[in-house]
């Protein structure tokens, strides 16, 4: 696995500070991660997300991770939502022009697993939606519904902030293809059981193969 390394994407408000993870050899897709909301701490640093993001590498996936508008070194301001969207297709776009031939997945973390799922389901550059801890009480993941792209959700047991009974419920309302993966004894930010939302990547896609449309 070749170390990330920062560069600056081009976004709607000015450049986005980023970090790219390669595998050694060939990819095969590309994921393009969306960070928890950044009025609560969410970058993309945060660790849950950073053990996601290094474990596609590992399964010969490259993997795109920024700091939404106004966070770190990104420019613009904090939006909550429409401008975070923006960001997210603009993060889609450079990584379909990085890697023209591969598929896309798009991923992302609590907030950030809404922005990612809801504007993934709709572009169709999108193959696979990966969303860990979404908070699908708080935001609208409607769009989900109908969409038919293969979707994987992982989430914590003991979530205090959206309650895997919340989750479940939403899984049985959208369509297969799905797989919804539960961590045990995990709070919202999987605080002492981060490795494990690595794992649990690796052990949902490593054999995951997607064709770009």
């Amino acid at each position: 696995m070749t170390a990330g390394f920062l560069r600056e994407i081009p976004g709607p408000a000015g450049p986005l500070e980023a970090l790219l993870d390669t595998p050694d050899g060939d990819a095969r897709a590309v994921a393009v991660f969306g960070h928890p909301h950044p009025l609560h701490g969410g970058t993309m640093h945060t660790k849950a997300l950073y053990q996601a993001a290094k474990a596609m590498p590992r399964i010969g996936v490259a993997a795109l991770r920024f700091n939404f508008r106004g966070v770190g070194r990104s420019a613009g301001t904090i939006d909550a939502g429409p401008g975070e969207q923006d960001d997210f297709r603009a993060a889609i776009t450079f990584a379909a022009e990085r890697f023209p031939d591969l598929p896309i997945w798009a991923g992302g973390m609590s907030f950030g697993s809404w922005i990612a799922m809801t504007i993934g389901a709709l572009d169709t550059r999108v193959s696979l939606l990966l969303g860990i801890a979404p908070p699908v009480d708080r935001y609208d993941f409607e769009s989900l519904k109908t969409c038919t792209l293969p979707k994987f959700i992982i989430h914590g047991e003991t979530d205090e902030l959206i309650s895997l009974k919340d989750v479940r419920r939403f899984y049985a309302q959208i369509p297969e293809p799905k797989e919804l993966v539960t961590i045990e004894d995990a709070n919202h930010l999987f605080e002492g059981k981060t490795s494990l939302v690595g794992e649990a990547v690796e052990d949902l896609l490593a054999d995951f193969h997607t064709v770009r449309t």
